[in-house]
Order: C-alpha cells, then sequence, then structure tokens
C-alpha cells in the first residue's frame, strides 16, 4: 500500500488540526476557571476570517475550535471592540515543566544562603521577586513581618489577613488561590464550602487537618473572588515561600490553575500538570484540581482521588 505525497500532507495537516483543537479546548476551559468571561478569536492568516467573540465557558468550547483550525487565539477581558492588545503565541507553545530548569532549593545546605531569587519563567511581566530566607524563620516571625500588610492593594477589600493554619511540623501541605468570604470573616483558609470538601479529601488519606498545614497563595480576598492579580500575588508569594522553608513538608498539594502557576511559575493548563508529581524547592509537589471546582463539576472528584491516593503512598513509603 502506497500514499502519495499529496495524501501524505493531508493527514499530517488534520493530525496537526486535531492536537490544536484539544490544546483550544482545554485552553478555554483553563481561562474559564481563571475567570476570564470573553474570549476573542483572530484568524488573520484566512481569507474571509472575522473576529469572534464567544463566552469562556466549556459549553462555548466547540465553538472556538471550530473557528480556530491554525492561528491565533488571544484571551481578553473586554468586550470585542477595546483597545487592540498584543496577540498571544500558538497554543501549542505552552511551556512544559520538562523544559524547565530544576530551581534552586530555598536554602543552600552547601553555602547556607540567606538570600535566594526565584529565576524561574515568571508567569506575567512582573519581575521575579528577591526572598530573604532567614535562618531562624518561624511561622510567628514570619506573620509578625506581615504584620497589618499593605503591600498590595487587596488590603483595602479585606476584613482581616488569613494566615496559613495547620501543623507547624507537617509532612503534607496545602496551597489554594486565596480567601473566599467565609475566610475572610473568619481569618482560617478553607473553612467555606470548598474547605469542608478539601476536610473530607484529607480525611480519604487517613489525616485530619490537624496533621497538615494549610494556606494560600494570597492571604486576602480578591474582590468578588476573582484571581489575584500577579501583582498581588508577588506582594504575597515571599512569605508562603518562608513558611514552606519552615514546615519542610515532603509534599505539597497545590489546589487549581492559580495556586500551580504562581507556586511551579509556569502557564500549563492544571489538567495537563495533575496526577505527577513535580520538583520545586527540592520538596514534591503534586497539583490537582481545587475543592471549589469539584463543587462545579463532581466528575472531577474521582482524578483528585487518583492524585491524592499518589500522595498517600508516597508518603507511606517515606515512613517505611
Amino acid at each position: 500500500m502506497s500514499i502519495d505525497n499529496t495524501r501524505l500532507q493531508e493527514l499530517i495537516d488534520n493530525t496537526r488540526l486535531q492536537e490544536l483543537i484539544v490544546d483550544v479546548r482545554e485552553h478555554v476551559i483553563y481561562l474559564h476557571e481563571l475567570g476570564v468571561e470573553v474570549v476573542d478569536v483572530n484568524l488573520p492568516v484566512i481569507e474571509g476570517a472575522r473576529d469572534v467573540t464567544v463566552t469562556a465557558t466549556p459549553a462555548a468550547v466547540e465553538d472556538v475550535a471550530r473557528e480556530v483550525p491554525t492561528d491565533v487565539v488571544r484571551a481578553v477581558t473586554k468586550p470585542a471592540g477595546a483597545a487592540e492588545k498584543k496577540r498571544s503565541s500558538r497554543l501549542g507553545s505552552i511551556p512544559s515543566l520538562s523544559k524547565k530548569r530544576p530551581a534552586a532549593p530555598l536554602r543552600s545546605e552547601a553555602a547556607q544562603i540567606t538570600e535566594m531569587r526565584d529565576t524561574t519563567a515568571p508567569l506575567a511581566d512582573a519581575a521575579a521577586e528577591t526572598v530573604q530566607i532567614v535562618s531562624d524563620d518561624t511561622i510567628e516571625t514570619i506573620r509578625a513581618e506581615i504584620g497589618d500588610c499593605v503591600r498590595c492593594p487587596l488590603h483595602a477589600g479585606r476584613t482581616q489577613i488569613v494566615h496559613s493554619t495547620g501543623n507547624f511540623n507537617a509532612k503534607l501541605m496545602f496551597v489554594g488561590e486565596a480567601p473566599g468570604a467565609d475566610e475572610d470573616a473568619q481569618g482560617v483558609p478553607f473553612i467555606g464550602r470548598a474547605g469542608q470538601l478539601l476536610t473530607r479529601i484529607i480525611e480519604s488519606i487517613g489525616l485530619t487537618r490537624d496533621d497538615v498545614f494549610i494556606g494560600n497563595i494570597n492571604r486576602c480576598r480578591p474582590p468578588g473572588n476573582r484571581a489575584p492579580l500577579p501583582e498581588e500575588t508577588a506582594a504575597c508569594r515571599p512569605f508562603l515561600l518562608r513558611e514552606i522553608d519552615v514546615i519542610k513538608p515532603r509534599v505539597i498539594v497545590v489546589l487549581g490553575a492559580t495556586a500551580a502557576h504562581n507556586l511551579l511559575q509556569i502557564k500549563t493548563p492544571i489538567s495537563k500538570l495533575r496526577g505527577e508529581f513535580h520538583e520545586y524547592f527540592g520538596v514534591k509537589v503534586m497539583p490537582t484540581f481545587h475543592p471549589a471546582y469539584l463543587l462545579r463539576d463532581p466528575h472531577k472528584k474521582r482524578d483528585v482521588w487518583d492524585d491524592m491516593k499518589k500522595v498517600r503512598d508516597f508518603l507511606n513509603e517515606q515512613v517505611q
């Protein structure tokens, strides 16, 4: 059996098209999870192409896939007709962890450094922050340094700062996005409906909340529960990294896209990150879906259970 060159090229093009459709589908779902409400699709290289604006919900993914056979998708937070924004590169160029340089540990055992610069690719245009690692850091000293924080605009709308809490000697740490309304009111992370589900997830692997340490990328509630902005996460993230250095967990479970992207400093969709351990700051990191996302899509609970079984088995192996 032989295939002429024209037919072979058609098969290759169809394969690339299918791969791009899969990328577009996952990317739009991921944008929806981040709170992007509008996706503006532009096809400048196709004759007769037009701009198409769709609501960025999973139900709209098929429409987006049909409209984007070859070129560009860009996410905007304003309706079509807003000022032109620079177009992003092809979706297939989303970086993967396997291509990233390994990050340095929080504290070098050889040099006993007291300063570390995050050299991984930043999530946005914000410059990588400098994290001061103090040799006698404790959770109490970190909280004292945070004080009545006014480092970013989120302080203006908060009820109170929501600090990380739990076991200061925990082997397992959970990191979420930011406080919600219940957390903002009571000053404790993960106590609303999503927090109650997280408690059940923890108990499903034979632990309790008293056994783990729980925190967020940001300690102040963003208005309307939107995702924190880059300048907001840049102000808060260094304190989380210092807490990781103090607690020294064996595993960090990052909950949802925002937490995963800000801790690992990558853009890969959570659906591609989850299910496998990643190394960061010398700690095993397991990305998985946020409990709030599970409340919207209970079918994903099976995926989270699979992820948590891997965490449980790894921790049990460390004990033996």
